[in-house]
């Protein structure tokens, strides 16, 4: 059992908190046995977890194992110290970026995207893998200026997605019908005929969706506000696009 926060592998998957350390190892963090337990429901084994000897935390240690998961028992100190959260998780785990999924051509979810510019929080980008996959399938590609998807807020705000949707790069997308969701455009969503194979492109949260990406859009569309609203959060934006496809 490790008993000090000093221990090399604790060290370790702390570092994972800095974006330069998860691209120099190709891991990243993910926290909660719910969300490990997602992982394991895609087909995905951390390398190792780091599971809360004093909790009792049996279960989700014998789960992980099986799936031939490395189980680290800690004391609760050990695990305050790996947890990024207020209150320390029961099980942290270290995941591989290479065995998340992938976006295979010519299956549903290569037919529909969110094409993302500038969506620098990371909760919302997370809330958005959230989206694709409950409104889904579908998937998420990143422009410029996007937060890093690996990174722990993000992670945590797609409560389990990030192992069900393929998250690209924009520069990766399929070749489809875009639409551009723009407050200041002539006609609502609700009035377009939308169709798969389909991306709607969304822009960050201060400065909205680049002039050239509007322009090269096949359609631009707004979704109507009351009056004296002035934007929606981004993620709210992107869940009734897909919903309004899905309807």
């Amino acid at each position: 059992m490790i008993t000090s926060r000093a221990n090399s592998r604790v060290k370790a998957a702390r570092a994972l908190g800095e974006t330069k350390e998860r691209k120099r190892t190709g891991l990243f963090v993910d926290e909660g046995e719910d969300a490990l337990r997602a992982a394991l429901a895609a087909g995905i084994a951390p390398v190792e977890a780091f599971v809360d000897d004093d909790l009792g935390s049996d279960r989700i240690a014998d789960e992980l194992e099986t799936a031939g998961t490395t189980v680290l028992r800690c004391t609760a100190d050990v695990m305050a110290a790996v947890s990024s959260l207020s209150h320390s998780s029961r099980a942290v785990g270290v995941l591989r970026a290479n065995d998340l999924p992938r976006l295979v051509r010519e299956t549903p979810a290569a037919e529909v995207g969110l094409q993302l510019h500038g969506v620098a929080d990371p909760g919302n980008l997370g809330t958005l893998l959230r989206t694709a996959h409950g409104l889904g399938p579908a998937h998420v590609a990143l422009g410029e200026g996007c937060a890093d998807p690996l990174s722990a807020r993000a992670v945590r705000a797609s409560m389990g997605a990030l192992y069900e949707v393929p998250v690209i790069l924009l520069s990766e997308a399929p070749a489809l019908a875009v639409i551009a969701l723009d407050a200041r455009a002539e006609r609502t969503l609700a009035e377009l005929e939308l169709r798969v194979p389909i991306a709607f492109a969304l822009g960050g949260e201060r400065t909205g969706l680049p002039a050239e990406v509007a322009a090269a859009a096949d359609d631009v569309a707004r979704i109507p506000l009351a009056d004296g609203a002035e934007s929606l959060n981004v993620a709210i934006a992107g869940a009734l696009a897909l919903y309004e496809l899905r309807r």
